[in-house]
């Protein structure tokens, strides 16, 4: 039976220093863009999930308002 055990950063390093120019800098580009992503993804669903919500009454109000800034206006 084979463990496997997760290398730690010491030897993930190493590996990467053993690959040629052009890959590191691919792996380099996938690693930010994946970073990027995620991090966006999370912030804006955090945004969303947070974000303020109106109740009926609060909706209605707006929509009077509404209504009458725009009955307001010379055609």
């Amino acid at each position: 039976m084979k463990t496997k055990t997760k290398p730690n950063y010491q030897q993930v390093l190493k590996l990467i220093h053993q690959l040629p120019e052009k890959e590191i800098e691919s792996l380099a580009t996938a690693l930010q863009s994946e970073m990027t992503s995620k991090k966006t993804t999370s912030s804006l669903q955090a945004i969303l999930l947070n974000a303020p919500t109106w109740t009926d009454d609060d909706l209605a109000t707006y929509q009077a308002a509404r209504d009458g800034i725009n009955k307001s206006r010379l055609a």
